[in-house]
């Protein structure tokens, strides 16, 4: 039925075109999982996943780590339904446990402007953590308004808007396996 819809136009009216096809994306994050779990080797983390659209890939990396971890969410949004970043972040959900000591490690989907990322960092400095790490699948190295580098990086990318692999647009094209784009309407 949502095809059917979705041919209709009554989701974006375009479907997405791959940019990183899914086996791309899970040799990436296989790659990554190594690479964390060498950097914190026996160590416990508490692993910080972005909603709404790190889920996807937070849960399959965390699954391939092979290190003690709990696991938190934290909400923004600052998004909304529009295709560009509004630059406020808001948050929406706040993470349940005390940071204060922990090996933290943020999951995040795409960091486009670097204002979210460095808004969150900044948050989760104040609780004190004893270490503060990013990972993010996807960054827009020609969008940044902010020097921020995350930690643990899946992919650069050009300027364009990206769904799939847990991304949305406006709720939808979240459950594609992989990453695509949707072209600008000029």
């Amino acid at each position: 039925m949502s095809a059917s819809n979705e041919s209709k136009g009554e989701s974006t009216g375009k479907q997405p075109k791959i940019l990183i096809p899914e086996i791309k994306l899970q040799a990436r994050v296989a790659e990554l999982a190594l690479e964390i779990a060498n950097d914190y080797q026996d160590r416990e983390i508490t692993a910080v996943c972005v909603l709404k659209g790190s889920f996807v890939f937070f849960t399959d990396i965390i699954r391939r780590l092979n290190l003690p971890l709990t696991t938190e969410f934290l909400g923004v949004s600052s998004y909304g339904n529009k295709m560009v970043s509004s630059g406020e972040v808001k948050v929406t959900l706040d993470i349940n446990e005390p940071l204060e000591n922990k090996h933290v490690l943020v999951f995040e989907d795409i960091v486009d402007t670097g204002l979210t990322l460095s808004y969150i960092t900044n948050l989760l400095r104040t609780r004190k953590p004893a270490s503060l790490r990013t990972c993010a699948l996807l960054m827009k190295p020609e969008s940044l308004k902010t020097q921020v580098e995350p930690d643990y990086l899946g992919f650069k990318i050009g300027n364009e808007f990206v769904v799939g692999y847990g991304i949305d647009h406006a709720g939808k094209h979240r459950g594609l396996p992989y990453v695509g784009y949707i072209e600008h309407d000029h």
